[in-house]
Parts: C-alpha cells; structure tokens; sequence
C-alpha cells in the first residue's frame, strides 16, 4: 500500500495500492452501527478462503459490494485487508444481481438446466454497475498494479479497466463454468461479454473444457485467431494482445481444515452428531448452497427408492441435508425449497422411525468448525451437482479426513472430478447408477476407503489455494517462487506428451540447455542436459530441434548439437533441416541495410565500455550484460532512437540485456511453425526462457507443452528454475517416452 498525500502535514488522500481484487461480495458481512462505530465480521465463503492470504500477503485492496443497499460506507481496514465498498441501490440489486447475473447468466452457463431470463432493462443494470466497480478499482490501484477481478457477475470490468488504465496488469478469474457456444450464443449481448473478458491479460476457468469453450466463443463470434490457450486480439494501433484463457483449478486451505479436524472438540462433537442420529452404520451427508445445480433432488429421489426397495433402512443408513439459504428473493429458488422441503417431509413420514431418521435437514449455513465436525462424522460424502464449476465441499470433506478414512462420491459435472479421480465417479442424471453408487459407498472395504482416500488428500494438499493463487498471479505477473524440480503438474503433462505418434522437443539454449555466461563463446549445455537430448535424439519417433536466436555457426559451435537434431538459428531467419543446408537468402535491400545497421549500432556501442556487438546473418545484436542496468537502458534506448531515425520500421527485439534489430521479421514462433510442419509432429514441447521465446509459446496448441525457464511474465503454462531441472525434465521425458513405446 502507498498512501498518497499532498504534503507532509496534508490529510490522508484516498490510498493507492500495487495490488486490488474486485468482487461482487466484500469479505465482509455489515452488522450495525452508524460511522466511527460501525461493525463488521468476516464473512465466508471459498473466494473469501482462497484470497484472504494473498490480500494479506501484498497489503492489498478489496472492491465490493457491503451487502446492504442504498448505504454508502467509507473505505477501511479489517483484519488486515483494506475494504472499499462500492454501493448498490435496491432497483440494482434486483437488476443486476438477483437479474441478470442469477437469473440471466447463472443458468445459462450451468448448462440452462433452469431456464435464463433475457431483460434489455437488467443488461442496462449490469453495465452501469460493472462501470462502477471498474471506476472504483481504477481510482485505488497505483501505477502498474495488478488487478484481480473475480466471477461472472463483473465480466465487463477487464475491458473497461483496460480502456480508462492502459497501465494496468489485469486478470480475470471465472469461478463457474463456461457453456459451450450453442448454449453461450443465446445470450444476446454474447459479443459484448466476450470483449469484456478479453480486456484482461489472464481469463482463468475452473476447467480446460471451459478455457476451450470460451475460445471457440471468441474465434465464432469475432475470428481471433487462438492457439493452445493463447487468444490473439487485434489492438487499435494494430499490435497484437496475447491474452492468455487457460484452467487455474481452485481449491482450499486444505492444512487448515486437517488442523480442525485434528482438534479433539471437534472429534467428540463428531461423535455427538452420530449418536443423535441413532448411531446409524452409515451417515451419509450432502452440503450445499440450497441450488437447483446442485443435484440435491436427484440424490434424494436416489436415497428414497433405495429405502423404497430396502437396499438401505433407516436403521443402517441416514442422509444429513445441509442446505444454506440462497437467493431467497429469486422465484426458481423459492420454488426449488418448497419442492426439496416438500420431498423431506414425505420421506421422514414413510420411513423415519423414533430415534432413526431418515433424511436430517438443515436449512441454514455452519460453522467452518462444526462443518468438520459433519464431515467427520459422515461415512460418504454425497456431491452430485448437475454442473458446477469446482465444488471446494469435495475439497474440504477430503481435506479433514485425517483419518483416511470416508468415501467421496462424485458427480462427474464437477470441475473437482478432474482432480479426484479416486473418487467414485458417478453421472447424477442417472438415478439407478446413483443408487447403485451410494450402495458401493457404502459397503467400501476399510482398506480400499484408505487407499483411495490417501490417493484423494495428496492430490488436494499438494494443490491447495496457495498454489492456486500463486499459479494464477505468476502467469499474470511472472513473480512468484518457483519450486525446485519437475512439479507433478508438468510430470503429468509430460506423460501425455509421452504417448504421442511423432514428437518435437524444441530447445532454446542459452538459458534453458546452457547456463548464461558473460562471454556468449563460452556458453556450454550441462552435461545432464547434453546427455538427455543425445537419448531423446536416438528415438526416429522424437525430433530434437535447437531454436536459438544466435546465428546458425555459434550455435552449432556452442551447442554441438546432434547429427540428426534440426536447427533453427537468428531467430528463425536460419533453418537447418534434414538436407543439411541452410535456408537463407538476403536480397540486395536487405544487404545494404544491414551493412547501415551495422555501422550505427557499432558507433552507439563504441560509447560505452563494456558493450559489444554480434553480427547475425540478418541482423545484429547489442549486448549490455556487463553494463549496470541503469547504463545498459540508456545505451540500448540511444541505439534504438539511432536505427529508428535512419531505418524506420526496422524488426527490433528486446531480451535479457540485449537489443536486437533484423534487417528481415522473423522470430521463434514462425521457426517452431516450420519445424512442426517438417518434422510431422503430432505435438511439440517447447521450453525457454527468454522474452524472445515468448512468440514460440503464443503459437503451441491444445495438446502441446510450454515451459518457461526462469522468472518473468510468460504465455507457458509451465516453469522450471534453470538448466538443471531443464535436464531433469529431459530425462523424465526420454524416461516416459522409452516406456510408451
């Protein structure tokens, strides 16, 4: 946080802060008083659990709503979090938030399993209050700063951020999911949602099947051209944006709800639980947000032909119902707690005997304690949402189980049954496989439980809402700590490169094979790395590829490379395919300018001790790496105003303290274009860590893998530290690709 004052002895102006997050919701809940002495609690939630450490952790800003209308409340400081509450009338409440965002876009992108509204007047709502939290935002973030902002509700504030702050760093994070575009395109103002989004630098989603849809949106609805889970959109001056839509699944505080279920409190209030519910064989419980999303009809529908059939009594088996109120003002909602009320009564009467009931339900929210308490006591956890973005319940029952113990039964429409896949699977729709599954639950063998619920708690400790929020503000910001080693996420995506027909490993060098070195003559891969690319290069099923910004001869000198290893030098200007020769051909306008760059960039670089020039086959290359940074900057700028003044349009290229002008445009991207197409992969891995290998990721697909190397923004969805554990990934590479064969 920066405050801002006009001088010394001046009263505090509004604060300014590097990093700000934007929801529908504050992270609290107002509960009375009037100025000086009004009160407020924490509220909860899993936005709320999943951002409250990092806010804490960047002294940053929280925009939101207070919950309460017509009321306008001042910015202020709770448990550590600077609060900026944006107000709300009643009319935009109703329009905005109970409208359009849950009764326009809540069903529609849960697959329209409740019809949605369209309304011009709720729409109007939407963009007058999504202008609103974007002025809000704008007015407290500091020059550059990062600006998260969350869900479905303000999916118009990236773009509106973008145009009024242009300086900006800004993601957006979609927690429910995203329709396919046969459902999406019913929406009538579809290309004005999708424009919003792409005003961010980084649209996160819960799922890749979601990322997918929200890319086949923007190619039908405005003909970007997109790559992997890079969206390319045309900007006014007529650059292009590489806007980044990938899946960042979220999760929970997985360490903190274990520590409560460890507390002995909450183990005897476990116990408590079941014997008020008749010390039953088994308790079964399902807890949600009282939705018609959330399958609660099915799985009770399912757990009352199975008393009807008596593959289960009352006597064995109870179902306890948490269902915390939600959207109450909404008439599907009022209608779907008449239904399920109505649906309770009429088991409890046919089944429920004295001391044993049938189904427990609870209309009202918990706890995060006494929630632990539940899911200890609970045999099988019951999540059968019909479609949900993650659902954290999965994540919390599995979390508190310490015990390893417990059986999570899954819906299949679950963002969570991507990760937990050793759960029990099951397709809530289908009411026999449902019964049949909670059966199984049931009558799991201990050892099997155990087994399968270890598998179940590694998978959430190790990606638990750290690593979320980490993730997420790394591929926003390039910032971040980055784990020694290869992450299970890459060993996992490495494995499914493993399995490919035809592969191409394409390398940088200096950097990501070699370590950087002052004198670039001196650069040499690590003998792990050298080795692993000589067994990957052995395989006539795996292309290894060099592609370096270096001219072809001092990478071939440096690298030694591989007889059969394809080379791409100079940034693509240099192709070394099978046929040994190399493709380059300057023409005579091409050659005089480049014999003028020569001659200006040389001059500029003879000013400073320290700097020295390369000379590329279509280009030259300004080195300030034994400059200061102060030093290096000015040099490079005064040799770019130089070129630029004598050859305007000149291709230029900045990367890690050198300058770089081309007297033909070319760059990495085109060269892994061209060396997919010639070697006939059915997938690429490319990893790097320069700036320049930046075009090489933005043109990978869907089934390809990007590694950055090193620190710094990048369009990869995947990092490793330095050379060494670039190594260590070469191997298990060659290792995996060995054993599919």
């Amino acid at each position: 946080m920066k405050p801002a004052t006009d001088s010394e002895d001046a009263p505090l102006v509004a604060p300014i802060y590097d990093m700000v997050v934007v929801s529908n919701r504050l992270p609290v809940d107002y509960v009375g008083g009037e100025g000086a002495e009004t009160q407020w609690k924490s509220s909860p939630g899993g936005l709320v659990t999943a951002l409250e450490p990092v806010m804490r952790a960047n002294d940053g800003a929280w925009v939101g709503w207070a919950g309460v209308a017509d009321r306008e409340f001042d910015p202020f400081e709770h448990d550590g979090i600077s609060i900026v509450p944006v107000p709300l009338s009643a009319d935009e409440l109703e329009e905005y938030y109970e409208g359009f965002s849950n009764d326009t876009l809540w069903p529609l992108y849960h697959d329209v399993i409740a019809p949605p509204s369209f309304h011009r007047e709720w729409w109007d709502a939407y963009v007058t209050v999504n202008r609103r939290f974007a002025e809000a935002a704008a007015s407290v973030a500091a020059d550059g700063a990062v600006v998260w902002v969350q869900d479905y509700q303000l999916q118009l504030v990236p773009r509106m951020l973008r145009e009024s702050r242009p300086d900006l760093v800004i993601g957006f994070f979609n927690h429910i999911p995203f329709p396919a575009f046969g459902i999406y395109s019913q929406l009538p103002w579809r290309r004005q949602v999708v424009d919003g989004l792409l005003g961010a630098d980084v649209i996160g989603f819960q799922r890749a099947a979601d990322a997918g849809n929200f890319s086949r949106a923007v190619r039908r609805l405005y003909g970007y051209k997109t790559r992997g889970t890079i969206v390319e959109v045309p900007e006014e001056d007529g650059e292009v944006r590489h806007v980044v839509a990938r899946h960042f699944p979220i999760s929970i505080d997985a360490a903190a709800f274990e520590e409560l279920a460890r507390k002995p409190e909450v183990q005897e209030r476990a116990r408590e639980i079941r014997r008020s519910l008749g010390d039953p064989d088994i308790v079964m419980l399902g807890v949600d947000r009282l939705d018609y999303t959330k399958g609660i009809r099915h799985r009770m529908k399912a757990f009352g032909e199975l008393l009807r059939d008596e593959r289960l009594s009352v006597q064995q088996a109870t179902l306890v119902q948490v269902a915390s109120p939600s959207r109450e003002r909404v008439e599907t909602y009022r209608q779907l707690r008449d239904e399920i009320e109505l649906t309770v009564g009429r088991l409890n009467g046919d089944y429920s005997t004295l001391g044993h009931p049938a189904i427990t339900y609870l209309h009202h929210g918990y706890p995060r304690q006494e929630m632990a308490a539940l899911y200890l006591a609970a045999d099988v956890m019951l999540v059968t949402a019909l479609r949900d973005g993650m659902n954290l319940v999965a994540k919390e029952y599995v979390a508190s189980r310490y015990d390893d113990d417990g059986v999570l039964l899954l819906s299949e429409f679950t963002g969570a049954s991507d990760e937990l896949r050793q759960a029990i699977l099951v397709n809530p729709h289908d009411i026999e496989g449902l019964k049949d599954a909670m059966v199984e639950a049931g009558s799991m063998p201990k050892r099997e439980r155990a087994r399968r619920m270890r598998a179940l708690r590694k998978r959430v400790k190790e990606n638990d809402v750290a690593n979320w929020s980490a993730t997420f503000l790394e591929t926003l910001t390039g910032v971040g700590k980055i784990a020694p080693g290869v992450s299970g996420p890459l060993r996992s995506a490495v494995a499914k490169l493993a399995e490919v027909e035809r592969l191409l490993v394409a390398l940088d060098f200096d950097g990501t094979l070699a370590p950087i070195v002052d004198r670039p003559e001196d650069a040499r891969a690590t003998e792990r790395a050298r080795a692993a690319v000589e067994r990957l290069a052995e395989s006539d099923d795996t292309r290894i590829a060099l592609v370096s910004g270096r001219a072809l001869d001092s990478l071939k000198d440096v690298a030694s490379p591989p007889v059969a290893a394809l080379l791409s030098g100079s940034h693509g200007v240099e192709l070394q395919l099978d046929s040994g020769g190399v493709t380059l051909d300057l023409r005579d306008g091409e050659l005089t300018r480049l014999e003028q760059l020569i001659e200006i960039v040389e001059d500029a670089a003879s000013a400073a001790d320290g700097a020295w020039v390369e000379r590329k086959p279509a280009g030259i290359a300004l080195h300030t790496r034994r400059l200061g940074t102060s030093a290096g900057a000015a040099l490079q700028r005064t040799a770019r105003e130089r070129v630029e003044e004598a050859l305007p349009g000149l291709p230029t290229r900045g990367g890690k303290n050198v300058l770089e002008f081309a007297v033909r445009a070319s760059d990495k991207g085109e060269a892994v274009t061209r060396l997919r197409q010639h070697s006939g992969a059915d997938a690429v891995i490319y990893v790097g860590d320069d700036v320049t290998d930046e075009d090489a990721f933005a043109t990978l697909e869907s089934d390809d893998v990007g590694v950055k190397v090193g620190q710094g923004k990048s369009l990869a969805a995947y990092r490793l530290r330095g050379p060494d554990d670039v190594a260590e990934l070469l191997e298990v590479l060659a290792e995996l690709r060995d054993a599919a064969r």
